[in-house]
């Protein structure tokens, strides 16, 4: 019998392609017998009763996110450390998506037969101290970034870790990026490419005033913080780019290693260095 009777299908909300591939997937699951969940866009679109809705509270043994890594990223906050994640990429560059849109159908069927790996990534618990309110909490599977808005001028921060001084510097922000999220805005911000399965965190400054200010690399068992000391500038607190607030004078964002991890399908048999050479066209 197969690990996966009740499958749950995620697509890119303002894609039609997704739509279309995500209705496909479902009916394609029906006919083999899986119980097929929709999110609520799909169901709509697809005119099936609510009880087929996936919501956040829905009990599934895999989800398969069609669109590209800002969708799988936004499931995998959000289900990633319960439930496996099938990642299908409908876009350009898909670091995090497992397979394309070719690839997706005898792909599934050896996950049905059982013929599978479980990979995982790590999370990263993150806190923003309120000085005039309590403690906001996230979890970022890429990256969280304090940065200052468009038409903000350069900041200070303060960079701690594990209580211990780092650096009081100025630039446009620093990112604190995950294994996982090393190739995508650390990598832009001259931040290393990473090995997923390694248990560290990267500190990459953007755009520091000073050029000696490189890069940093620490277990992520360690606690990082983060506090603004510049007064009267626009700064956000961002997360994987999709969600955030504002951060203010003196207030402090910390992050460390969420005790969950996401849990990541992986089917087509491609290595972590392969994709690099792909994406990257390394050698080409």
């Amino acid at each position: 019998m197969s690990d996966f009777r009740r499958v749950a299908v995620v697509a890119k909300a303002d894609s039609t392609e997704a739509g279309r591939a995500g209705i496909e997937l479902g009916e394609w699951l029906t006919r083999r017998g899986v119980e097929v969940l929709l999110d609520e866009h799909l169901l709509e679109t697809a005119g099936l009763p609510p009880e087929r809705r996936f919501v956040k509270d829905t009990p599934c043994d895999l989800i398969v996110v069609l669109g590209g890594d800002g969708t799988l990223l936004s499931v995998a906050r959000t289900f990633g450390d319960r439930t496996p994640i099938l990642g299908v990429n409908l876009g350009n560059l898909g670091f995090l998506t497992e397979l394309n849109r070719a690839e997706l159908y005898p792909a599934l069927v050896r996950a049905l037969a059982g013929k599978y790996e479980i990979e995982s990534r790590a999370l990263l618990a993150v806190e923003l101290d309120r000085s005039d309110g309590p403690p906001t909490a996230y979890r970022a599977m890429n990256d969280a970034v304090v940065a200052k808005t468009a038409l903000s001028r350069i900041i200070e921060l303060s960079l701690r870790v594990d209580g211990e001084l780092v650096s009081r510097f100025r630039a446009d922000g620093l990112i604190v990026s995950t294994p996982t999220g090393s190739t995508a805005y650390n990598l832009s911000a001259g931040g290393p490419i990473l090995q997923p399965r390694l248990p560290v965190m990267v500190l990459t400054p953007i755009c520091p005033h000073s050029l000696s200010l490189r890069p940093i690399v620490v277990p992520d068992s360690s606690r990082v913080e983060i506090t603004l000391e510049t007064q009267r500038e626009e700064v956000y607190l961002t997360i994987d780019g999709q969600e955030g607030t504002t951060i203010g004078y003196g207030e402090t964002a910390s992050m460390t290693r969420g005790e969950q991890s996401v849990r990541l399908l992986r089917l087509s048999g491609r290595t972590y260095f392969d994709g690099l050479r792909g994406k990257l066209h390394w050698g080409e």
